[in-house]
């Protein structure tokens, strides 16, 4: 990112090969749409060639740095679009395990009880659960302690369990 900054712009298709496909994640399990998840993910990508120059190296990650943008790409879009994401897209993609215990059924389940959470409930649990993302790492794109973190984490997946068993 440092030579992005500095004008080397070819640098950029690094960045992205290995940033996209987390970052389409991200904006699917928000959105539950894969259109305007590709979207999303052009639109921020867009953003970090236009904002590199905002790229500071001493106050985190590139990866702390980018999820923070892709936050501010996401909460445009609700801005724009007036709405809150409700339902799951029907043929959203999933990646099936062979030795996974768990059935179809209980992945539909958890898509619906996702859905069904606030938009800050479900994007603390995609940053920490789905994009694997540390607490400290999620302080910085969130701008808050890592144990406010935690106790949104919490919150949220307690939520989750209850709208799962609720089902």
């Amino acid at each position: 990112m440092l030579r992005v900054r500095e004008g080397q712009l070819s640098e950029l298709t690094e960045l992205f090969e290995r940033y996209h496909v987390p970052l389409y994640n991200f904006f699917l399990r928000l959105t539950l749409d894969k259109a305007v998840s590709e979207d999303l993910t052009q639109n921020l990508f867009y953003r970090v060639l236009r904002y590199r120059q905002s790229f500071e190296p001493g106050s985190g990650s590139f990866r702390s740095w980018v999820y923070r943008m892709a936050r501010n790409v996401h909460a445009d879009h609700l801005r724009q679009e007036q709405r809150v994401p409700g339902g799951v897209e029907e043929g959203l993609e999933r990646v099936t395990d062979t030795d996974v215990p768990y059935s179809e059924e209980q992945f539909e389940r958890l898509d619906k009880a996702m859905a069904k959470l606030t938009p800050d409930q479900r994007e603390i649990l995609v940053l920490s659960r789905y994009q694997g993302l540390k607490y400290d790492e999620i302080s910085k794109i969130k701008d808050i302690s890592v144990p406010a973190i935690k106790v949104q984490v919490f919150r949220a997946l307690r939520q989750l369990r209850h709208l799962y068993f609720k089902q």
